[in-house]
C-alpha cells in the first residue's frame, strides 16, 4: 500500500491529474463557444433560418442524419487543435530549437560524397574518402 501512495502523490501523476481537469474544463468551454456562438453566427451569415447547426438534419428513408451536429462537433476539434498547436506545439518547438542549437555539432558532411560522418573521423565510412579530423586541422 506504501508503494501505491508514493506512486499516486509523485509530481507527475499530480500535474497529470490537473491538465486532465483543466483539458475537460477547457473542452467544455470552447464546445460551448462553438455551439451558443460560432454556429449561429455561421447560420445567421449564410441565411439559414435555424439559428444553430446542431438541427440541421435530412432524412433518407426514414434514417435521420444529423449532420448539424457533426458541425459543432468539427468546429470544436479545429478550435482545439488550433489553440493547442498556437499555445504548447509553437512554444515548445521553439524552446527545444534553442536548446538544441547550442550543442556542438557531431556530424559533418564528407566532403566527397556528402554522407554525414562523426566529427573526428578520419575516413568515410562511405566512400573510404581519407579526412582530416577537425582537431588537427591547421589554423
Amino acid at each position: 500500500m506504501g508503494g501505491f501512495r508514493k506512486f499516486l502523490l509523485r509530481g507527475n501523476i499530480v500535474e497529470l491529474a490537473v491538465a486532465v481537469i483543466v483539458g475537460a474544463t477547457f473542452s467544455g468551454l470552447v464546445q460551448a463557444l462553438v455551439a451558443d456562438l460560432i454556429t449561429p453566427l455561421i447560420g445567421a451569415v449564410t441565411g439559414g433560418r435555424q439559428p444553430n447547426f446542431a438541427s440541421y438534419s435530412f432524412t433518407i428513408n426514414g434514417s435521420q442524419f444529423k449532420y448539424g451536429d457533426f458541425l459543432n462537433h468539427l468546429l470544436t476539434f479545429l478550435i482545439i487543435a488550433a489553440v493547442v498547436y498556437w499555445l504548447v506545439v509553437t512554444p515548445m518547438s521553439r524552446l527545444i530549437s534553442r536548446f538544441e542549437g547550442d550543442k556542438a555539432a557531431t556530424t559533418k558532411q564528407c566532403p566527397e560524397c556528402l554522407s554525414d560522418i562523426p566529427v573526428e573521423a578520419r575516413r568515410c565510412a562511405s566512400c573510404t574518402a581519407e579526412l582530416v579530423p577537425e582537431s588537427e586541422k591547421p589554423t
